[in-house]
C-alpha cells in the first residue's frame, strides 16, 4: 500500500468535488470569470477530471503499485492537456 498516492488521491477527490459539484471555480489558478464562456461546463470538466484522477491515484495506492513517479507524471500530463484544452476552447 502506497500511502502517499492514497493521500494525493483523496486530495484530488476533494478538489474535484468542490469544483465540480459545489462550483467553487475560484479554486482554479488564474480563473477570470469574465473570460470564461460557460462557467458550469468548466466546473464540470475540471471537477470530473480531478475526481477521476483522484480515484485512480487512490486505487493505485491501495493496489500497492510502486511506480509512484510514473503515475504522478501521467496525472500531471493529463492536467496540463486539460489546461491547454480549456484555454483553447473555453476562454475568450
Amino acid at each position: 500500500m502506497e500511502v502517499n498516492l492514497i493521500i494525493i488521491g483523496l486530495v484530488f477527490l476533494v478538489i474535484g468535488f468542490l469544483i465540480g459539484v459545489k462550483k467553487l471555480t475560484w479554486l482554479l489558478a488564474g480563473y477570470n470569470e469574465k473570460r470564461v464562456k460557460d462557467k458550469n461546463k468548466l466546473a464540470r470538466l475540471v471537477g470530473s477530471t480531478f475526481a477521476v484522477l483522484g480515484a485512480g491515484l487512490a486505487f493505485s495506492g491501495f493496489a500497492g503499485l510502486k511506480q509512484t513517479e510514473m503515475i504522478l507524471m501521467v496525472a500531471v500530463a493529463i492536467i496540463l492537456l486539460e489546461v491547454v484544452y480549456v484555454n483553447a476552447k473555453m476562454v475568450e
